[in-house]
């Protein structure tokens, strides 16, 4: 089992940063990569970047060269830099982890708000 607790959503104006951080706990060694997710109302949970163990990275299209996943592995942390932000970026994010044992099993955070003003 993992947990996961994100954090660092709130309010801020289009062309402002946000960073985002996933503290993971549990069985945090099993994690075969690690991606954030964000959601709006009444549409399907988008990927928006993803951490892999040997440190490749990969982004959506509508976020790449704006925002950067990184891991602080002492702090068993996650971030998600959130750049030049524009409002179109609102949503719910959230945190998942990927374990690949005799099958995929995912675990999510609660989510964070993050609001970008026009």
């Amino acid at each position: 089992q993992v947990q996961l607790v994100e954090s660092g959503g709130g309010l801020v104006q289009a062309g402002g940063s946000l960073r985002l951080s996933c503290v993971a706990s549990g069985s945090v060694a099993s994690i075969n990569l690690m991606r954030w997710y964000r959601q709006t109302p009444g549409n399907q949970r988008e990927l928006v970047a993803t951490l892999i163990n040997d440190g490749n990275t990969e982004y959506a299209d509508s976020v790449k060269g704006r925002f950067t996943i990184s891991r602080d592995n002492a702090k068993n942390t996650v971030y998600l830099q959130m750049n030049s932000l524009k409002a179109e970026d609102t949503a719910v994010y959230y945190c998942n982890a990927l374990i690949i044992r005799s099958g995929a099993e995912n675990f999510w955070g609660q989510g964070t708000q993050v609001t970008v003003s026009s």
